[in-house]
């Protein structure tokens, strides 16, 4: 008895060693060393711990296992919990099962929909150039903050690309490998991929922390960039940026052309909201007030839109501002400046407007003066009014002498330059 247990634990630790050793390492390590090996009534079992890594190894590994339980005369089953089921031997043949992917998104979106700044110049051009055709980088990472227009550049490329394009974001991607391995098509779905002339993946940020997707994604951008064809991916930060992905992707990902997006400038969001039909002194009205996120701007035009349709009724400044009061950044008065820098200093209002000649109060008022002076347009009559009434030719000897701390105390000149970017 003693013996053939012994015997049995001696079969099983071969069979491992075999299967190592027709095992690419580290999938081996990820995959197989979890799972347990049993050997009963001439049949090799293998017991993994979950569903998700049971059907990964049938849909990958089911042909190398039974060469190697054909090996030591056994047959293959594997078990996921205990409940165990036949490992089917998934030829490698794409005439034995096919991928039928989700239905895509028809677009009609060109370059002429995208609003081009001097800041995107670059960027749009790379697109352009890779939708002709004409690229000789691959692949093109795009990437910038939510709301910038990678999306939209996205549906530009695919529109006006010649041949067969493929779009998919992170997520489609990760979901359709996932249903191809449940469904035992995982070669249908790498050839259907890679059967294109452009590869373009929206949002590749969210393949981190997804070892199986990350390492397919990582062979499909390999095999199309060998095979010379378009690849064009985007994501919120930049490859070396990218959490959850290994240096040799990251390095691979900025191997071709790397460019970011710039967010939305004010002119560019009158641009947006005029096109959408907002009043010429609506848009210029509220593009200062809007952060730059393009689905905001957006967002804003149909909330306006809406509004006129419903009440009847023209949106005037007023009425814009009433609406959006949720959604717009609050402006900046001059007196709230001050109170602001007076906070910011340690002194109070009253002291500041008062007489104090106290050497603290005296210097917190004429950093104040100076910091108006560079973040507005106000004369120095009025600088000079809120602060305490003084005149003009007090705000000159303030904005020269605040001159002369700032060369001489680079801390000092730091923390005036930032006061007068918030005073902005």
């Amino acid at each position: 008895m003693q013996a053939a247990a012994k015997q049995t634990v001696t079969n099983v630790e071969s069979i491992m060693a075999a299967i190592a050793a027709k095992i690419d390492p580290a999938a081996f390590k990820s995959w197989i060393a979890p799972c347990k090996l049993s050997v009963q009534n001439n049949t090799l079992f293998i017991h993994s711990n979950n569903q998700f890594s049971a059907d990964f190894i049938k849909s990958v590994y089911s042909n190398t296992l039974g060469d190697v339980a054909d090996e030591f005369g056994l047959g293959l089953f594997i078990c996921v919990n205990g409940a165990c089921a036949p490992a089917a031997r998934t030829a490698n043949d794409n005439t034995v099962k096919t991928f039928v992917p989700a239905a895509p998104v028809a677009t009609t979106t060109t370059f002429d929909n995208f609003i081009i700044s001097d800041e995107n110049a670059f960027v749009v051009s790379a697109c352009k150039k890779m939708a002709s055709g004409a690229a000789t980088f691959s692949p093109l990472f795009i990437y910038g903050a939510a709301g910038c227009g990678k999306s939209l550049l996205v549906d530009c490329i695919n529109s006006e690309s010649a041949g067969r394009t493929l779009v998919m974001t992170g997520n489609q991607f990760v979901s359709e490998f996932l249903r191809a391995m449940r469904e035992h098509s995982v070669f249908a779905f790498k050839d259907f991929c890679r059967k294109c002339d452009t590869f373009i993946m929206d949002d590749v940020h969210t393949l981190a922390g997804k070892r199986a997707s990350l390492d397919e994604f990582m062979n499909l951008v390999m095999d199309l960039r060998a095979a010379n064809k378009n690849i064009v991916l985007t994501s919120n930060v930049a490859p070396g940026d990218l959490s959850g992905f290994d240096r040799r992707l990251q390095s691979l990902l900025a191997s071709g052309l790397v460019a970011d997006v710039a967010t939305p400038s004010k002119n560019v969001a009158r641009t947006i909201m005029a096109r959408a039909g907002v009043a010429a002194n609506v848009a210029e009205y509220l593009a200062g007030r809007i952060n730059g996120d393009g689905h905001l701007i957006a967002g804003v035009a149909k909330k306006i839109n809406t509004y006129a349709e419903l009440m009847n009724s023209l949106v005037t400044c007023d009425v814009a501002e009433r609406l959006l009061s949720d959604t717009l950044v609050k402006s900046k008065t001059p007196l709230a400046m001050v109170k602001s820098m007076c906070a910011r200093l340690g002194v109070s209002y009253d002291a500041v407007c008062g007489t104090s000649r106290v050497r603290n109060v005296v210097r917190a008022r004429q950093i104040m003066m100076t910091a108006l002076k560079s973040a507005t347009s106000l004369s120095l009559a009025e600088i000079g009014r809120l602060v305490g009434d003084r005149d003009h030719a007090t705000v000159l000897y303030a904005i020269s002498t605040t001159a002369k701390l700032k060369s001489s105390d680079l801390i000092l000149g730091a923390e005036i330059d930032q006061m007068i970017a918030e005073c902005r």
